[in-house]
């Protein structure tokens, strides 16, 4: 039976019994529906492009709106999930109770939703990436763990097929920064981040559609909202209607 959030109470004492059997590295992640796969929005869905298309097409209608142009393919995926095209990128944060926020604030506020916990070094044992020295290692999208699974690399070795890893980028901009985002990335499969393996690396917590309006006003009085988390001009328009 899988546990249920129903306030922050719950999240806190979730963490601690989880933190107890291991010191490493926690993820987290919230989801508004806890029928929804840890996929990210490419893999959710049939695609009529393929990412090498889809970022031509990207590059070239940004091209005149962006004053820093990325470096590299990584960096334009990095720019294509901040605007919303569905990439491989799957957002997580080290910050649970942002992980929360989306968990209960979003679209589908009335389905159940998920909070999951993930132990990002584990899962990318999977993959075979590990350090001897660094028990709790994650790769950056510098090192070369990670190269197989750049635009490139997918369309030249079309027979090799990797496992989703654990990764960790700059956070070069305000909104990640905001969120302490981390990423899941995946290669050619959809395979959803708790199918990997034994599962033994991610947590699934239920949040019943009716703790969602508790939860969002517990966030709300510790400072929680959309503001904080979306320091932009438009999210301060949003957080003054909600205290009004």
């Amino acid at each position: 039976m899988v546990k249920q959030v129903t306030c922050i109470s719950d999240l806190l004492e979730t963490i601690r019994s989880v933190r107890a059997e291991d010191s490493g590295a926690i993820w987290y992640r919230g989801q508004t529906n806890e029928n929804w796969k840890l996929l990210p929005g490419r893999l959710r869905q049939q695609n009529k492009m393929s990412e090498t298309s889809l970022l031509s097409r990207f590059k070239q209608s940004v091209a005149m709106l962006t004053s820093s142009k990325p470096n590299n393919s990584f960096d334009w995926i990095f720019l294509m999930q901040h605007y919303g095209v569905p990439t491989r990128l799957l957002d997580w944060s080290e910050n649970p109770l942002a992980a929360l926020y989306f968990a209960v604030t979003k679209v589908d506020i009335e389905s159940d939703g998920a909070f999951w916990m993930l132990r990002p070094n584990k899962l990318n044992k999977n993959a075979n990436i590990s350090d001897r020295d660094e028990a709790d290692y994650i790769p950056s999208f510098d090192d070369e763990e990670v190269q197989g699974y750049s635009p490139e690399q997918l369309r030249s070795n079309t027979r090799i097929s990797l496992f989703p890893i654990a990764t960790i980028a700059t956070r070069n901009n305000p909104r990640i920064q905001a969120q302490s985002g981390t990423f899941t990335i995946h290669h050619r499969d959809s395979l959803a981040i708790e199918d990997v393996g034994n599962g033994s690396h991610c947590r699934k917590y239920l949040i019943p559609h009716d703790a969602k309006k508790n939860i969002r006003e517990e966030l709300s009085i510790l400072g929680v909202n959309k503001f904080l988390l979306f320091p932009e001009m438009e999210s301060i328009s949003v957080t003054l209607r909600e205290s009004m």
